[in-house]
């Protein structure tokens, strides 16, 4: 790392620019933002970038600018308003597009200059045929233009009187001009993705950064205007940028800011399209150890080991990337839920790892979850679950109660609506054309359904096979009673739920085979239901926060699991299992059919960080990649753990501000986050080969 980039990593990790943080009383400053939701949007983001709200500010030895200021955005809305417009449809979280992935490339290469004439030419079209709702989302859009050129200008200006002048000579050509350079297409994707924050819309992926980005290193690399050494301190720098201003970001916990990258897999024909970039992303993150941005890596059985070693040389860090994707079973995945293949060949990720395609899709892939352990709960106390006289209609109730469970949400989200982000929908396929917001869909409008605590179901199913059916020694109201008091008084059962009935994880028959029940009926669930902005529904093997929340919900169950003990994260073995390791747990958990849960939710392994103190470790990492990837597993994100490093963060947190660990979609600074996170993680079984 060169002494320019260490300079500036160390001013963001002591948290410097924080001196720049300015708080608004918005009521005051905004006492107008319009009747019309386009209104609200547009005079909420010009607020933000005026002149005298957000400040042009420049950190020493930067050369890619662009820090917020404005530590509180504007709400569109009031508490009570809000409230009033979700009595008429369900809002998802704040109720504004988000967790999505525009086009960026499209505006870097023509500028905003160019964009703004495409503007004006549709709204004469749109003027022509009196297409007032088209007119006005068009007048948004220019204001959000306006506006964004504005703020760049002052920061040019300002840069000439700071005599800064390679900043200025930057900024003299984007974003109102296309970017020629690899380090104005990277200060014009800044500019561009500090905007979407500034409109309110967030989780904002940064989608194949490798690959649209490409074409601008390769540029440089040929006419001897960089050489790889340059590019990688640009690309870091640029890395930098997005640590810069995050403390100021929505998210369930600080780090849950969805700023994801996806490296790799092949392109829109179906070519490899790993390239030098994708390389140079992964060192310039092994190098800065920091939580954002977010890796993802496409892979599949074909990816050469050193590929992966390079990768694996990022996991050591513990930083829970790259988080990696298998193209094999992903794109065939998603072409069978309607994607066209050239698309579901260009997918990436949202805001944790849920699969969405880039400027075409409005997809809400986290809209709501269903909880496997409670399905299971649910199962035992109903008459037909009681009454079952063999393990196989019991199962036949719990798919009766998932399918029950996707009943409920589907008429739950009977009307789903969205506020409109005509910033982001300007850097979105057809939007300008069509002259109408993102809010009111495009290609893709699927909703994405979470399924959590999907091992302590499995191993709860296993125990309730052997204790009832098979052995005997029970039957599912005595079990009932055992759950409710919590395993007070049956400790002896307890022990044997836990450590002597067989587990999900070891590579046993049993379970295993309930997995692939289980999940293929939860998928069925949700086949041939239509939503109600015409897409679909999809199932998918992640958790996102509900691993604490649905946890919460439920007493005891049948596989040890104690009341208010949380469930794994995403798609990883129960908690209290004791696995035989890795190996075994990428066998059982490849076993059942991921291309129909390819909304996402990875496969959780954890190892201890002595993996990777021996020389063949990286090696051995890498290999356990492969063999997921060539066993048809989805999604694999591979976290490094040192329990002790954990439990001293905890006693001593000033000690360790900078321990980075991964939570569910995304990784977070331990000593940040609320104590029911941490313990979870301190919780997670370490693995070793």
């Amino acid at each position: 790392m060169k002494k320019r980039i260490e300079s500036i990593r160390n001013y963001i990790l002591a948290k410097k620019q924080k001196d720049f943080w300015r708080a608004f009383d918005w009521e005051k400053e905004l006492p107008d933002k319009g009747n019309t939701r386009l209104q609200r949007a547009v005079s909420c983001l010009k607020a933000v970038l005026e002149k005298e709200a957000e400040s042009p500010v420049f950190i020493p030895d930067e050369k890619i600018v662009f820090t917020r200021t404005v530590k509180n955005l504007p709400e569109r809305y009031s508490e009570e308003e809000m409230n009033a417009l979700r009595k008429e449809a369900y809002f998802h979280e704040k109720g504004v597009v988000f967790n999505m992935s525009p086009r960026f490339s499209d505006t870097i290469a023509v500028g905003l200059d160019a964009r703004r004439v495409e503007v004006i030419e549709r709204k004469n079209k749109a003027i022509a045929e009196n297409d007032a709702e088209g007119i006005e989302f068009l007048d948004s859009v220019l204001s959000g233009i306006d506006a964004v050129l504005n703020l760049a200008d002052a920061y040019r200006k300002k840069a000439v009187e700071l005599g800064l002048n390679g900043i200025a000579e930057t900024l003299s050509q984007v974003p109102r001009k296309p970017a020629r350079t690899f380090l104005e297409a990277l200060q014009f994707l800044r500019i561009l993705h500090f905007t979407l924050w500034c409109e309110g819309a967030y989780h904002n992926g940064i989608g194949r950064f490798d690959q649209f980005m490409y074409p601008y290193l390769k540029a440089d690399l040929d006419a001897g205007r960089l050489n790889e050494e340059d590019a990688l301190e640009l690309l870091e720098e640029f890395f930098l940028s997005f640590n810069r201003d995050s403390d100021l970001y929505v998210g369930v916990q600080q780090g849950d800011n969805g700023q994801s990258m996806m490296l790799g897999g092949v392109d829109r024909e179906g070519n490899d399209a790993v390239n030098l970039l994708t390389t140079l992303a992964l060192r310039a993150s092994c190098e800065l150890k920091l939580i954002d941005p977010k890796i993802n890596l496409r892979i599949s059985s074909n990816t050469p080991l050193a590929l992966l070693e390079e990768a694996t040389q990022l996991t050591r860090q513990g930083l829970g990337f790259p988080q990696y994707a298998n193209d094999d079973i992903i794109i065939p995945g998603l072409v069978e839920l309607g994607y066209k293949l050239e698309d579901a060949r260009d997918y990436t990720v949202a805001a944790c790892w849920e699969f969405i395609i880039p400027g075409c899709g409005m997809d809400i892939p986290n809209i709501d979850a269903v909880s496997f352990p409670g399905i299971v709960d649910r199962s035992m106390r109903l008459p037909e679950g009681q009454n079952a006289k063999t393990f196989e209609e019991f199962m036949d109730v719990v798919q009766s109660q998932l399918i029950a469970d996707a009943d409920r949400i589907e008429k739950a989200l009977a009307k789903v609506d969205m506020l409109p982000c005509p910033f982001v929908s300007s850097l979105c396929d057809h939007r300008i054309a069509l002259a109408r917001d993102i809010s009111e869909g495009s290609v893709y409008n699927n909703f994405g359904i979470h399924g959590t605590g999907f091992a302590p179901a499995v191993d709860s199913l296993e125990a309730l096979k052997k204790l009832v059916f098979e052995e005997k020694t029970h039957t599912i109201p005595q079990l009932l009673e055992i759950v409710d008091q919590n395993f007070e008084g049956s400790e002896s059962l307890l022990a044997k739920v836990r450590y002597q009935i067989p587990k999900l994880g070891n590579d046993e028959e049993d379970p295993d085979a309930i997995a692939v029940r289980l999940l293929d009926d939860f998928a069925n669930s949700w086949k041939g239901r239509k939503n109600c902005r015409g897409g679909i529904f999809r199932a998918g093997t992640g958790s996102a926060m509900y691993y604490i929340w649905h946890a919460n919900q439920m007493p005891a169950s049948l596989d040890g699991r104690l009341q208010k003990e949380p469930f794994p994260a995403n798609y990883a073995p129960s908690l209290n299992v004791q696995v035989k390791g890795p190996i075994s747990v990428i066998k059982s958990f490849t076993k059942p059919h991921l291309k129909s849960v390819v909304n996402g939710g990875p496969l959780t392994i954890e190892l201890h960080d002595s993996t990777f103190r021996n020389p063949d470790g990286i090696t051995k990492v890498a290999q356990l990649v492969k063999l997921f990837a060539a066993r048809g597993g989805h999604q694999l994100q591979i976290n490094t753990i040192n329990r002790d490093q954990l439990l001293a963060a905890q006693a001593n947190p000033d000690q360790w501000k900078h321990l980075i660990v991964r939570v569910w979609g995304w990784s977070g600074y331990f000593i940040e986050l609320d104590k029911p996170y941490q313990e979870q993680i301190i919780k997670r079984a370490e693995m070793v080969f």
